[in-house]
């Protein structure tokens, strides 16, 4: 007689059970409902079980490491199965450890490669009131940060990336960043940011078609009352707008009296950091050689003010001092210039 100290180990789902399985638990959230609290916490449970199971089967568990032929096998069937859109619908639904878990897991699955296709990119393009509802989510407390992750996953692949620019849920973005509840609103910030300098191409195609809607929107940002929206906006602002490929839309911009405005109106911002972002953009309209006369006439009419407000501002820390100054100075020689023209044309 032979005496076993141990229960022998239940062997692991394969990926097309696991899968399935999945896609059973989730469905079940419907039925067990709130009402039936054992029935539903059953529910509740299984969804970690099974949940947990997926990390081990795409990460590894520590002692064994995850199997890429049976990686790729699971996320061909939970396309399948329809299981991505059950995670996107049902996140609400299920456990703060199961978020976490699928988090860490999404990104994973959509970096899965059949030929030369990411087929659970494929899924989400064809089914992209996805990604919409992702976005949509974006100002619950309790998903948001879940759903600002899997998105910013999302916009690493371009395809995906030009359907959030081109969604009516874009404009959404706009009142996240400003939401009252820090935490939502960075992590809003964070996604935004993400999908306006992940993708260049994409982004500059979006800005050349779109200019006027969504330059109107972001100029709200700017003259924001909250100084974080303010302070981000700008530095974002100066990021996108300065890369290679939007050089068409930088043209575009700093031929606006309007946004020249607005700018001026942030080198008087209180805060150092807004001016020294400010200045950034400021000087792009002076230095344009093909300025209009309605910008060369804001900036000889302001030009004391101005002055006075380049002359004080503080110079960046670190190693960019000198190119700083000298950059300043010639902004400061700049508007001089134009305001003796200005003076001997009167």
């Amino acid at each position: 007689m032979s005496f076993s100290f141990f229960k022998p180990s239940k062997p692991k789902s394969t990926p097309v059970e696991l899968a399935r399985a999945l896609k059973e638990c989730l469905l079940s959230l419907d039925t067990q409902t709130v009402a039936d609290a054992r029935a539903h916490e059953k529910a509740l449970e299984d969804v970690e079980k099974n949940f947990v199971a997926m990390r081990q089967l795409l990460s590894g568990d520590g002692d064994v490491e995850p199997n890429e032929e049976q990686i790729l096998q699971f996320a061909q069937e939970m396309c399948k199965e329809d299981v991505l859109s059950l995670f996107v619908h049902k996140l609400s639904m299920i456990g703060w450890n199961s978020r976490k878990d699928l988090a860490h897991c999404w990104g994973i699955l959509l970096r899965q490669m059949v030929g030369s296709n990411y087929c659970c990119v494929d899924y989400i393009e064809n089914h992209s009131e996805l990604l919409d509802f992702l976005v949509a989510c974006c100002n619950n407390k309790d998903v948001a940060l879940t759903c600002g992750n899997m998105l910013r996953e999302c916009i690493k692949f371009p395809v995906l990336a030009k359907y959030m620019l081109e969604s009516a849920s874009l404009e959404l973005f706009f009142k996240y960043v400003e939401l009252p509840n820090f935490d939502i609103a960075s992590d809003a910030l964070a996604t935004f940011k993400d999908l306006l300098t992940k993708n260049p191409t994409e982004v500059s195609q979006f800005l050349i078609v779109h200019y006027g809607q969504f330059f109107g929107l972001y100029e709200k940002l700017l003259t924001s009352k909250n100084y974080v929206t303010r302070r981000q906006s700008l530095k974002l602002l100066l990021e996108f707008l300065l890369e290679p490929p939007n050089t068409q839309v930088m043209k575009r911009f700093i031929l606006e009296a309007d946004f020249l405005k607005v700018i001026m109106g942030l080198l008087k911002d209180t805060s150092k950091n807004i001016q020294i972002s400010a200045f950034h953009i400021f000087k792009v309209f002076v230095a344009n050689p093909n300025k209009p006369s309605e910008i060369i006439e804001i900036l000889a009419k302001n030009h004391e003010k101005l002055l006075m407000l380049l002359h004080g501002l503080p110079a960046n820390k670190g190693g960019e001092d000198e190119q700083f100054e000298e950059e300043r100075d010639l902004v400061i020689k700049e508007i001089k210039a134009l305001s003796h023209t200005s003076h001997a044309a009167g």
